[in-house]
């Protein structure tokens, strides 16, 4: 991930000017989700902002989008005046613990209570004898988990990984990389960067508006919103279960029942937990209200599919 710090009194002004989230309403130790929008209301990153304490923010953004999200955060808020923006992204490794075996595995390792560390909370602690982790509990997987935060040195990063290793042996531990975690979002209905949202996709048809704080004052992208909700948006994020054999992936048609285009599957893959294919897609307002059946051109092959709540999946509750 990327990692980029807002310092100083004007911190809290430039994060609520670029983000649609509301952080004046966050604690010291708590994170939220939220995301960087352009004019239009479309999507620049979505991202974790984590407030450190009163003036000093930190925001996680996407690997692969962090120098663009750091070139555009300069532009808009660079002149801004009492604080300071810096790029942290090198000094940073992070390891993700996900699973419903996760504090068990990484108790192990430390002597903080990681049972009082609350979902989007995060506390410092010393894991595995690593001074200052940094342990937020703000997983993307649709699981439990934590994320540790360590010095980015190889040696650090190469004892963090086999000491997690080790003491998740007992629980079946795997090592697992972003395709892994791509099909678990996608059983959770949670949205990645380039897929269902981007530039060319509103807050409003992504789904994810409930993060959307048009009430908290002026801020990048507002005023487009205000229009879309007065509107209502002319396309919805959907989720699609496979009813004929075939797989809907990002990019393919989505049509009708009489065979007109309509949408695009945004993500899409088989589901290892639910044994079934799933898909989200972009599809017009009305069909989406309809819950009527679709068809996915899967290359050469038109595949029915039905529309089913997001998230598939549902972690069972304790």
């Amino acid at each position: 991930m990327g990692e980029i710090q807002f310092r100083g009194p004007g911190a809290l002004a430039a994060v609520q000017h670029i983000t649609m989230n509301d952080a004046s309403r966050l604690q010291d130790g708590q994170a939220h989700y939220s995301a960087l929008l352009t004019p239009e209301g479309t999507f620049v990153d979505d991202i974790l902002v984590h407030r450190l304490s009163p003036n000093d923010y930190l925001l996680v953004v996407n690997a692969g989008t962090k120098d663009k999200d750091y070139a555009w955060i300069r532009r808009q808020v660079g002149t801004f005046p009492s604080i300071h923006i810096s790029d942290y992204s090198d000094y940073y490794s992070q390891l993700a613990l996900q699973g419903p075996r996760a504090l068990e595995t990484l108790q192990k390792l430390t002597k903080v209570d990681l049972a009082a560390i609350r979902n989007y909370w995060f506390t410092w602690s010393a894991v595995a004898g690593v001074p200052n982790v940094m342990i937020a509990r703000t997983g993307y997987s649709g699981e439990d988990g934590f994320e540790l935060y360590i010095p980015a040195d190889e040696p650090t990063t190469v004892r963090m990984w086999h000491a997690l290793m080790e003491a998740g042996e007992e629980f079946a531990i795997r090592p697992c990389g972003l395709g892994a975690r791509n099909t678990l979002r996608l059983e959770a209905g949670m949205s990645l960067y380039g897929h269902e949202i981007s530039e060319e996709i509103n807050v409003f048809e992504a789904g994810l508006d409930r993060w959307l704080k048009l009430d908290k004052g002026s801020f990048i992208g507002r005023d487009a919103l205000l229009a879309v909700q007065a509107s209502g948006p002319s396309r919805n994020l959907v989720g699609l279960e496979m009813v004929d054999r075939g797989i809907g992936r990002d990019g393919y048609p989505v049509l009708n029942l009489e065979g007109k285009e309509i949408g695009v599957v945004t993500s899409g893959s088989p589901a290892p937990f639910l044994k079934t294919n799933i898909a989200l897609a972009l599809i017009p307002t009305a069909v989406a209200a309809s819950g009527e059946n679709v068809v996915v051109q899967c290359r050469a092959n038109p595949v029915r599919a039905k529309q089913v709540p997001i998230p598939f999946y549902k972690r069972p509750k304790k």
